[in-house]
């Protein structure tokens, strides 16, 4: 039997942002953990993994980024409507994305996961940085391509400066001061 507040929780949708390496799919595990452990229906939409089955068909010129964020913010109003937490973890670099995004969801978060890019370079554990600085990779964000900061975000996570758990409580607590969770984590039920 399906819980009655899974039935009637209105979903939102936080969409992590930032630089490759900042953290932003840490963090997503995170926030999904903890909401899962009150209740919440949780689907974490990973820009690389998403990139990987709905967006096989795309490169990484800004066109086809306008794509594959499109079709990820059109997955996560879906769900949100259907009364989960949709958490997106993708670099979505120019704010034009991010904003159209925000429009097309109707409980949106934005979440600037901030993180200079020396200490991104030093996570790397993939080598993309050096591979996009000796050329060998195109339009990498951050080196080769353009990385617009939000100028006014929901909520910003320093991910050089606080941990994962700090950075993931400060996320949940927008969405208590929002009331869309309680300070328990779960949900008020609409009526």
């Amino acid at each position: 039997m399906i819980h009655e507040m899974a039935i009637r929780q209105k979903g939102f949708t936080l969409w992590l942002t930032g630089l490759p390496c900042a953290g932003k799919t840490t963090l997503a595990n995170a926030v999904a953990a903890e909401l899962r452990r009150s209740g919440w229906r949780v689907q974490c939409l990973d820009g690389d993994r998403i990139r990987q089955k709905l967006s096989r068909d795309v490169g990484f010129s800004k066109e086809d980024r306008e794509i594959h964020v499109s079709r990820v913010a059109l997955t996560a109003s879906f769900l949100a409507r259907n009364g989960f937490a949709a958490i997106v973890s993708l670099i979505s670099p120019y704010r034009s994305m991010r904003r159209d995004a925000r429009q097309k969801i109707d409980r949106f978060i934005e979440v600037y996961v901030r993180c200079p890019l020396a200490v991104c370079e030093a996570r790397d554990v993939k080598g993309m940085y050096r591979l996009a600085r000796d050329g060998k990779i195109k339009n990498f964000t951050g080196v080769s391509d353009t990385y617009e900061e939000p100028l006014r975000p929901d909520v910003t996570v320093r991910t050089d400066r606080m941990g994962v758990k700090a950075c993931a409580n400060k996320i949940l607590r927008v969405l208590e001061y929002r009331e869309w969770i309680l300070p328990d984590g779960k949900t008020r039920i609409s009526a």
